[in-house]
């Protein structure tokens, strides 16, 4: 089981990246999946979610209005769209998966954890 994320980068205030995380080793279309994020010195921060069954997306508040999520079962794929980033923004990314939309969203006991990308807001 892999959940590989990349499209982390050093950018300006403003500016947009796109994060993509790539599954395997299991049956994408089932799962649930969801964006961490951790900054040093600070608790892990869930960003974003999309579910399995109907493609219901949920933010945090941080991300609403700036960050979108989407997926492509058919490319075992997850997108998170970051526009207007800020500095605050800067933080490990990670992508995770859970058959339950509830455990993802509100446990730390997730089914599957993937590797982080570095997003780096600064001027």
């Amino acid at each position: 089981v892999q959940l590989q994320a990349s499209g982390g980068g050093l950018v300006q205030p403003g500016s947009s990246l796109r994060l993509s995380c790539v599954a395997s080793g299991f049956t994408f279309d089932y799962y649930n999946i969801g964006w961490f994020r951790q900054a040093p010195g600070k608790e892990r921060e869930g960003v974003s979610f999309i579910n399995s069954r109907d493609g219901n997306t949920a933010y945090a508040d941080s991300a609403k209005g700036r960050f979108t999520i989407s997926r492509d079962n058919a490319k075992n794929t997850v997108y998170l769209q970051m526009n207007s980033l800020k500095p605050e923004d800067t933080a490990v990314y990670h992508c995770a998966a859970d058959r339950s939309y509830y455990e993802l969203r509100f446990s730390n006991d997730i089914n599957y954890w993937g590797q982080g990308t570095q997003v780096t807001v600064s001027s």
